[in-house]
């Protein structure tokens, strides 16, 4: 099946060049998010790679209500807004509640279903009617091939911009495993196919200020066997100091060390399109 080309700002999502989706978890003081822009644009331009900038004005399923969950919506999309005006990203959020698309829509490039809420029928018809982009996690409790129900639901609502995004199955107690046949099934939909890396080594239940809360030792290998495995973009939440980010603090990448951790998957992508039937 050929892919479908999908279009955010200047970037073709699903051609043959790799994506990237960037940015801090959750949006945090503005200096810490214009900084973190500040160092995509730098990364972007040397690699000659796009960025889509990604925070979620709203994390909505935090484990402990004593943890930091954004700023809300106005608030959040505006520092959103100001990102996209003076660094020329195209922005990316999470969206909860179908309440939330319209305030939403009018600034963000990709409205994004989160992993949990993808079989939420409410929200996918409010977000495909948005008429933006929309960016649908996979649920850690679906099998990949039905990832073409929360697809349908969408195509059916009339909006047929869609991108998937590969973030590991839940296995035993408080674990994901990424299954490589996933990213097999998933481009068997015809739509773009991202790999969201860094929550994929996120321990659910563990506190993410936790260092055991992630493994980032496993960042390396799950992202090369990604990339080699035919995905169209790669998801890495980057934040100026991780250790000290309000959310998923032991899973973001630092943002400046992720220039030298595009360099391999940008050369295995490139081999990986020039042996494509």
């Amino acid at each position: 099946m050929e892919k479908k080309i999908v279009r955010v700002g200047d970037i073709e999502c699903g051609s043959k060049e790799l994506f990237v989706i960037s940015g801090p978890c959750v949006i945090e003081e503005e200096g810490i998010m214009m900084k973190t822009a500040e160092k995509l644009k730098e990364v972007s331009e040397k690699l000659k790679i796009k960025i889509i900038y990604k925070s979620s004005y709203q994390k909505d399923n935090r484990s402990n209500l004593k943890y930091y969950t954004g700023p809300g919506v106005t608030k959040g999309i505006a520092v959103l807004a100001k990102i996209k005006e003076q660094f020329g990203f195209p922005v990316l959020t999470d969206i909860h509640y179908p309440s939330q698309v319209t305030e939403v829509a009018t600034v963000v490039d990709v409205l994004q279903i989160p992993a949990y809420l993808c079989m939420q029928t409410d929200l996918m018809v409010a977000a495909a009617k948005s008429g933006r982009v929309v960016n649908i996690k996979h649920g850690q409790f679906l099998a990949p091939e039905n990832m073409k129900h929360p697809v349908g639901k969408c195509v059916d609502s009339g909006n047929d911009q869609i991108i998937l995004t590969e973030r590991g199955f839940t296995f035993g107690y408080n674990d994901l495993v990424v299954d490589p046949r996933s990213f097999y099934h998933m481009n068997k939909t015809g739509y773009p196919v991202v790999f969201d890396i860094t929550h994929s080594i996120r321990k659910y239940g563990i506190p993410s200020a936790d260092s055991k809360g992630g493994a980032r030792e496993f960042l390396p290998v799950l992202s090369r066997a990604g990339v080699a495995a035919g995905v169209d973009g790669v998801f890495i939440e980057t934040h100026p100091d991780p250790e000290k980010a309000l959310c998923d603090a032991a899973s973001q990448l630092s943002v400046y060390g992720l220039e030298e951790f595009l360099k391999p998957l940008i050369e295995i992508h490139n081999i990986e399109v020039s042996t494509r039937n």
